[in-house]
């Protein structure tokens, strides 16, 4: 099978391209004028160098919604979904989506089903987008659907930046005061050291110590760094290890600063993805195995599996997710009272949009609590070190003063 592009004019005189997988370009024009297509003219795709190479982008979340709000617009303005999709497939401006939007209208031209289609490219929709979708086709709500995706990923991607952002500048700060020590340590130490070494006379404690990390750190540099890098490789060896994952996931649910603003996060997207497939109709056990695979927590992942098997053998939801120790009385209490009463994925909306808003305090709250630890950490450090410095400056300065 290759992949030829086509542009034909329809008996209205209307202009379409697009492109379709078939083992011939006769085959192509065949099945073209069996549509009733005039002025046919196919040539094979050209061969995209960056295609399937990490070069070739990806597909952002911001993509993501414009190409479902359109979608679903034109669903609902009664537009057949090969035309939508070919509409889309020319005014999207990003190149990878656009190849892939007309690789599946070309799968549905040849009978496969939305659903179908989609799922042969999981690098852009997801188990979650694609099981929707299948709910939407079949209840016949297509168009609500692919609104509540569009919603959906909207409110996921605020809720990544914001925890992105709540943990990038900490780093930042971090790894520049890491910088600043070593530039010091490296190149400023020395030269003060070369400078005492020629005055002669004993040196302050504090400048003894500063000196001997600098030789520690000139002399065992390119050691130190290679404990670094060989410190990171081990963690994300560990990290691959199942039971590692899960002791490394557990532990930083329950770290002092940051463990509440995660738990947070992990209730809001756990509760947004369950309310979102359930309202659109996606069989539970289904949305509770998506649910696992998109929670990024291995705790709440094995919470939730639990929680599946719970269900699948006639018990509540409730009560597996309260032995992962990652939800909060208040949360297990309201999905108790909506699978009571029948209304799950309105009670799990309400919690989702309340631990929205409870990431939003907690990001703020953490910002204004690093900000003077970070300032504080800095000014201890850096002036420690430069005060370390000055010190035998003062000595000398005291004994010509006398």
């Amino acid at each position: 099978m290759a992949i030829f592009l086509y542009r034909v004019k329809t008996r209205g005189g209307r202009t379409l391209k697009g492109e379709m997988d078939a083992p011939s370009a006769d085959v192509v024009e065949a099945a073209l004028r069996r549509k009733g297509y005039q002025e046919i003219k196919v040539k094979p795709k050209p061969k995209d160098l960056l295609e399937g190479t990490f070069l070739e982008g990806g597909v952002s979340d911001r993509d993501m919604v414009v190409f479902s709000r359109q979608f679903a617009t034109m669903i609902n303005a009664g537009v057949p979904i090969l035309q939508s999709l070919q509409i889309l497939s020319e005014q999207t401006e990003n190149p990878k989506l656009r190849r892939r939007l007309y690789s599946i209208r070309a799968d549905i031209e040849g009978g496969s089903s939305l659903f179908d289609a989609l799922k042969k490219y999981p690098d852009i929709f997801d188990s979650l987008y694609t099981n929707m979708v299948n709910a939407g086709e079949a209840g016949g709500i297509l168009d609500q659907v692919l609104l509540r995706l569009a919603d959906y990923i909207e409110k996921a991607a605020k809720l990544k930046a914001k925890i992105k952002g709540a943990m990038i500048y900490p780093a930042v700060v971090v790894t520049v005061a890491i910088a600043v020590i070593a530039v010091i340590l490296i190149f400023v130490i020395p030269t003060f050291k070369t400078m005492f070494e020629s005055m002669g006379g004993s040196l302050p404690a504090p400048t003894v110590f500063v000196i001997n990390l600098s030789n520690f750190v000139v002399n065992n540099f390119l050691l130190l760094l290679g404990g670094a890098v060989a410190a990171f490789v081990a963690f994300k060896l560990f990290y691959r290890w199942e039971k590692g994952q899960i002791l490394v996931d557990r532990w930083v649910l329950f770290l002092p600063v940051f463990g509440p603003l995660l738990r947070k996060a992990a209730v809001a997207k756990f509760s947004r993805t369950l309310s979102t497939m359930v309202s659109s109709g996606v069989p539970i056990l289904n949305a509770l195995d998506i649910v696992s695979k998109t929670s990024g927590n291995k705790t709440v992942e094995l919470g939730v599996l639990d929680a599946r098997k719970s269900i699948a053998e006639g018990q509540t939801l409730a009560e597996p997710l309260e032995e992962t120790g990652v939800f909060p009385p208040m949360v297990i209490h309201m999905i108790s009272i909506g699978e009571a009463t029948g209304a799950l994925d309105t009670m799990l909306g309400k919690i989702a949009d309340f631990y929205d808003d409870e990431v939003d305090v907690a990001v703020e709250s953490l910002t204004s609590l690093i900000e003077p630890v970070m300032i504080v950490f800095l000014g201890v450090v850096v002036g420690g070190l430069v005060i370390s410095m000055y010190l035998p400056i003062f000595s000398i300065a005291d004994v010509v003063s006398k």
